[in-house]
């Protein structure tokens, strides 16, 4: 009898009784699963059904990132004027009409590379509007103190996409064909959109009276940033570190093909293995937050997966590939839910669309720039210094936080609070500076 009493009194506890946070989770675990299987089922219909070039499928590629590059910032400010569900259902629907386009296209001998550039581009907007929006809703359906937890279970569907959705997506095109695998993710995000659908709890939004242009509420959001005495270490930290992270992603396999002459099977065993990494990492960034404090947590996260990207260039085969791709995801994924967390704890709720579209605009903007900056440095310093190149932006990631009071930081607490973080005192008024501080352009 008293096990029973624990047992239910720590399902109580346990952020899995919060219904809301739940349909939360389930909607982002099936869009990720779907958008896995897309991100391989979509350059396979281009390849098969279409004879495309390497050349037209990295353009594929390129083109869902491009309205992070264009609506990157006003998405923010859209976010905050608009009720939050009704974005991410918006987003999830017009996902799923676009992909549901692909076999209708096929059927009716319409298909061409044109309209996939098309998809692709409404698929990267959808998911920039829901990511913002997801990412700023949360806040609203959990505890403060809970904050690194639900960070973490989310980014655990994440890592655990990673690895399960290729596996998923290669079975149902071969079992199925490429297109109604699509089909099959049109129904992933029509899934997702029923469970925002059952979050009941809305995001209460502080409008003001007279709503500013849409220009300054842009700059708005930029000064809290770039003003913010832990949001500016942290931006400079993750578009550093995403900048690596794109230039690895990018040639992991051309690498591990023609520098260490692995196997297609070999390869796949290998970055199954170093997705498992960040399992564990989402796993353990909470534990080790409370036990050792967010900051110092945060800082070790960075040499982890700094440590994991220099394994890389000096690997000989598939052990240390893999070993140092496991380390590289353990810290990146730690990192993912800590600087998150931070960020939403620090942030006034009116403030939360334009502070995640600031971060998704430079981080998410970068890594054009590092898949295609890496390849093009490839023919001049080789596969290994373009890896080391990726180790040292890693190393460098490091100092922004190191020079600011993140190293001190002992727990992630509420915006409002006296001390805004537990045992630094951070005072509010130098996150609105008279001028604005130039950001990314």
């Amino acid at each position: 009898m008293p096990k029973t009493t624990g047992w239910r009194s720590s399902l109580r506890r346990s952020l899995w009784a919060v219904a809301d946070y739940r349909n939360l989770w389930l909607s982002q675990t099936t869009s990720l699963f779907g958008t896995g299987i897309t991100l391989l089922a979509l350059p396979l219909v281009a390849l098969l059904a279409l004879d495309a070039t390497p050349f037209e499928i990295g353009l594929l590629w390129a083109v869902e990132y491009l309205p992070i590059l264009l609506v990157g910032l006003p998405a923010g400010v859209w976010v905050e004027r608009l009720p939050m569900r009704a974005v991410m259902i918006t987003a999830d629907l017009i996902r799923a009409v676009a992909l549901l386009a692909v076999p209708v296209a096929l059927a009716t001998d319409v298909l061409s590379m044109p309209l996939l550039y098309v998809v692709t581009f409404v698929i990267g907007l959808g998911t920039l509007f829901y990511d913002v929006a997801q990412l700023s809703i949360l806040p609203t359906l959990v505890a403060q103190d809970r904050l690194v937890d639900a960070n973490g279970k989310l980014e655990l569907s994440r890592s655990v996409s990673q690895i399960g959705s290729p596996a998923v997506g290669g079975l149902m095109v071969q079992l199925l064909t490429a297109p109604l695998a699509v089909l099959a993710d049109a129904v992933t995000y029509l899934s997702s959109a029923y469970y925002v659908l059952r979050v009941r709890k809305p995001a209460p939004v502080d409008r003001p009276a007279e709503r500013n242009s849409l220009r300054e509420d842009i700059r708005e959001g930029m000064r809290f940033v770039f003003g913010h005495p832990l949001m500016r270490p942290l931006l400079l930290c993750a578009t550093l570190a995403e900048l690596a992270s794109a230039i690895i992603l990018a040639l992991q396999v051309v690498f591990a093909t023609e520098e260490l002459s692995l196997s297609p099977a070999v390869i796949g065993v290998a970055l199954a293995v170093g997705n498992g990494g960040g399992v564990v990492g989402a796993l353990v960034a909470e534990p080790l937050a409370r036990r050792f404090g967010t900051g110092v947590t945060f800082m070790v996260s960075i040499v982890l997966f700094t440590a994991g990207s220099a394994v890389l260039p000096i690997s000989t085969g598939p052990v240390t590939f893999a070993s140092g791709m496991f380390v590289a995801y353990l810290g990146a994924f730690i990192f993912n839910v800590l600087q998150v967390s931070l960020c939403q704890a620090v942030t006034p709720p009116n403030l939360l669309g334009r502070m995640n579209s600031v971060f998704r605009f430079a981080t998410w903007g970068v890594i054009p720039l590092g898949a295609a900056g890496g390849g093009l440095l490839v023919g001049v310093i080789g596969l290994p210094g373009v890896f080391w190149l990726a180790a040292g932006l890693n190393a460098l990631s490091f100092l922004p936080p190191l020079f600011s009071t993140i190293p001190k930081l002992r727990d992630v607490v509420h915006h409002d609070s006296e001390t805004s973080l537990t045992g630094t005192v951070v005072d509010e008024r130098h996150a609105y500076p008279e001028e604005p501080v130039a950001g990314p352009r």
